[in-house]
C-alpha cells in the first residue's frame, strides 16, 4: 500500500502539482537556481547548479498534535 502510495505522490509531483494531504500537510517541488559555494574539503570557490528540491509544511492539525 505505502509503496503505491509513493508512486502516486512522484507521478504528481513530477507534473508540477501541488499535493495537499489533509491533516498531514502540503507537498510540492521548488526550483533552486544555481549558487556560488565552496568546497569543505579544499576551500576552492565553485558553482553549485540549479535543482529541485521537495519542500513540505505541516499542516495547522499536525503542528497542533506535537
Amino acid at each position: 500500500m505505502l509503496t503505491g502510495l509513493v508512486g502516486i505522490l512522484v507521478r504528481h509531483l513530477k507534473s508540477g502539482d501541488r499535493l495537499r494531504i489533509a491533516g498531514l500537510g502540503i507537498l510540492e517541488v521548488k526550483d533552486r537556481p544555481e549558487r556560488a559555494g565552496r568546497n569543505p574539503a579544499t576551500g576552492e570557490a565553485m558553482t553549485i547548479k540549479a535543482s529541485k528540491k521537495i519542500a513540505f509544511r505541516p499542516a495547522k492539525e499536525l503542528k497542533e498534535a506535537i
